[in-house]
């Protein structure tokens, strides 16, 4: 089997078996085309590569300076390829077997305080469509946690006002159930109202834009990061930014681990841990400022 026929059949297994979102799959597909293509260099087939190929390959990686995490990711990818070529019987042997796997050292996520936050929230819309459009998306995005992928792609079905609770479906095709506090709900009645009004064909997305199709990530990362300008934040600010905003402000108000893990719906509360640190961290800014001997 020629290359390229491999690496389809390894996407089509991680969409249809795996339930992986488009945006996880590009990942793949861009780690492994990466190493095909040194492969390729070297006249060797996928089947034929050995352990010192790929070890080669990701210390030429390293040597162009990437950071630890793309290098981190490039090596789950091609470990998962090799992974399914044995599982599919291609391969009698895995040359991952005993590769190693970069280390990864995570920095404490960026977040806003409390009281820009809020500032953020308590900008005015008007009555402008789009700003309403927006102002229900940032109420919505700080008390839920959610994905920005998520985000544009919310259905209104997977909202329910009158209990209070957005339905997601997640990484991996994990489903999740997260509360809607008043302000949230609030701002998304605004937005439908105006939407309803403007719009002339439905579209079973909640955000949609002036087509009537769901915003783009991009789109709504412009427009957050014009919107927290007008509201007088100027810290580098993103859709994640809110999202660590939102776990961190949750844990320093005496959330438990596990409930905020579920919130951002991830797989493993290792991830979910790295808030404890941002905690800690708040803890001993605390301390330092208002201890007598700090």
């Amino acid at each position: 089997m020629s290359a390229q026929s491999l690496l389809d059949d390894f996407l089509k297994y991680l969409r249809v078996e795996k339930g992986l979102s488009p945006n996880t799959l590009k990942a793949y597909e861009s780690d492994l085309r990466f190493f095909l293509a040194y492969l390729a260099k070297l006249r060797i087939e996928p089947l034929n590569a050995g352990h010192a190929h790929i070890t080669d390959f990701l210390w030429k990686r390293r040597s162009e300076k990437l950071k630890a995490t793309t290098l981190y990711r490039g090596s789950e990818s091609i470990r998962q390829f090799y992974r399914f070529l044995r599982g599919e019987e291609l391969m009698t042997g895995d040359p991952t077997a005993n590769m190693a796997t970069p280390k990864i050292i995570h920095g404490l996520p960026h977040c806003l305080t409390v009281e820009e936050v809020n500032r953020i929230l308590a900008w005015p819309a008007g009555e402008k469509a789009h700003d309403v459009r927006m102002k229900a998306m940032l109420e919505l995005l700080y008390a839920t946690g959610l994905r920005v992928s998520e985000l544009v792609r919310l259905e209104e079905s997977q909202v329910d006002l009158e209990v209070r609770f957005v339905r997601v479906l997640g990484k991996g095709g994990k489903e999740r159930l997260i509360p809607l506090n008043p302000r949230a709900v609030q701002g998304v009645l605004n937005y439908l109202s105006v939407k309803r009004k403007n719009s002339k064909s439905h579209s079973p997305f909640l955000f949609v834009t002036k087509l009537n199709r769901p915003m783009s990530r991009v789109e709504f990362w412009r427009q957050l990061k014009n919107w927290a300008v007008r509201a007088g934040v100027m810290k580098k600010i993103s859709p994640h930014v809110l999202r660590h905003s939102f776990a961190t402000h949750l844990l320093q108000g005496g959330a438990d681990l596990r409930f905020v893990q579920e919130m951002l719906g991830h797989a493993d509360i290792s991830t979910t841990q790295i808030y404890t640190h941002v905690d800690k961290e708040h803890l001993k800014n605390v301390h330092k400022r208002y201890h007598p001997r700090g």
